[in-house]
């Protein structure tokens, strides 16, 4: 099931699924923390099985109803078992976007590509490494 959890963020088992996507760097969750603290407009959501958070997502929808997945984790126990791409299953029911698209490195690209994602294209941040635009357009009528 998923659970809106945007407001939990504080809470132990929250902190660690969002500390899991961003790679356990520090500066990253500072900065998502604030994100989801500061700007409603970013939600967080988390899916929640036999009474645990298993996993979560993150992002906002623009005003073309595009939704953009900035945050996806799944605890590292419960991978290779479907979570990821349940996920974003359910947050396409929950929010109903015309498409989503996430920006991510070259594993992430694999996943979103496997679950049915186009990877569109590639960039190289000032760092060096490179990134992937991932897309998915919703078919409206398997929405429902």
């Amino acid at each position: 099931m998923l659970t809106l959890v945007t407001s939990k963020i504080g809470e132990l088992p929250v902190r660690e699924l969002l500390e899991s996507a961003v790679f356990s760097d520090p500066e990253a969750l500072e900065q998502a923390l604030k994100l989801y603290g500061s700007n409603e407009d970013y939600e967080l959501y988390a899916f929640v099985d036999e009474d645990e958070y298993v996993g979560l997502i993150g992002g906002c929808m623009n005003s073309a109803r595009e939704l953009e997945i900035i945050h996806l984790a799944v605890r590292p126990e419960d991978r290779l078992k479907g979570y990821g791409r349940g996920l974003i299953l359910e947050i396409i029911l929950e929010k109903k976007p015309s498409a989503v698209f996430t920006v991510t490195d070259e594993e992430g690209a694999e996943f979103f590509r496997n679950v049915g994602f186009q990877v569109m294209s590639s960039t190289l941040t000032d760092s060096g490494l490179e990134q992937f635009r991932c897309l998915y357009e919703v078919d409206e009528e398997n929405e429902d």
